[in-house]
């Protein structure tokens, strides 16, 4: 073996009796799991005569109920928009009041991050049920669903970015005098504005899905035709409800995933 070649071999590393360790409490966890959970693959099979006969039908759409689909999809759509808009506004002068490099007092940007990770552990579908049971079922507990999820999304991805950016603009700015908002808008803002761009992008991705599963408790949009229609076992409408919310989020996300690699570059 030549000496180039012996370069070029990736350097072994001494194995670990922790990693051994490690191995042994995944794999105890995982059978675990599987005892305590009484998860069997076989059960997947039992019933997949009926699940066939289940999906037979729902590859036969029923197009006549399109017309009642429209207007609660478009509603959908609307919840997404105004909700991510909403939760993003906030996440966004949010984020500048817990980033370390912004607000250097360590007790207020502690409060405010145990604040935002409280919030963040709250699901969609909880958030929908207890803002349904705040304001009455409709739309309107959707939108504050999706605009309290969308701040958890943001806020978390958007103050990271803003502690990683480069200090020497900010340290400039101190040094000439400068107020703490013409610090955030001239050394601050061109760093990572793109960034939030595309957090917001990626969160109004995530709250078209969302949104379609809000109806289940009373949120509105087009998850409440589609709780209806397997609550009646019409897997024909269900089949159209499921087809059209595809076809939505399929050009939502080729749209959003084209415009965020474009502010991107």
């Amino acid at each position: 073996m030549t000496n180039s070649d012996k370069n070029l071999q990736l350097p072994k590393r001494k194995f670990k009796i922790m990693n051994l360790v490690w191995i042994v409490v995944l794999v105890a966890g995982f059978f675990l799991s599987v005892q305590d959970t009484d998860t069997h693959i076989s059960d997947l099979f039992k019933n997949f005569g009926q699940f066939s006969d289940i999906f037979v039908e729902m590859c036969h759409p029923d197009w006549n109920y399109f017309s009642t689909v429209l207007n609660p999809l478009i509603e959908t759509i609307k919840m997404a928009i105004l909700g991510t808009f909403l939760g993003s506004i906030i996440a966004f002068v949010y984020s500048f009041a817990i980033a370390r490099n912004i607000v250097k007092n360590k007790i207020v940007v502690g409060v405010l991050k145990i604040i935002m990770n409280i919030i963040r552990t709250v699901p969609d579908l909880l958030l929908g049920a207890i803002f349904a049971a705040v304001v009455g079922i409709g739309p309107l507990a959707g939108v504050l669903a999706l605009t309290v999820f969308t701040f958890g999304v943001v806020v978390k991805l958007f103050y990271e970015a803003i502690e990683t950016i480069d200090p020497g603009p900010i340290e400039a700015m101190v040094a000439v005098g400068a107020n703490k908002l013409q610090i955030i808008c001239e050394a601050v803002l061109p760093q990572v504005i793109t960034y939030f761009i595309s957090y917001v992008l990626y969160a109004f991705e995530i709250n078209v899905r969302a949104s379609t599963v809000l109806g289940y408790v009373g949120a509105g949009g087009i998850g409440v035709l589609l709780q209806i229609s397997l609550g009646r076992f019409n897997y024909a409408q269900t089949g159209l409800i499921i087809l059209v919310i595809f076809l939505v989020v399929f050009i939502i996300d080729y749209i959003s995933s084209k415009f965020r690699e474009a502010v991107m570059k």
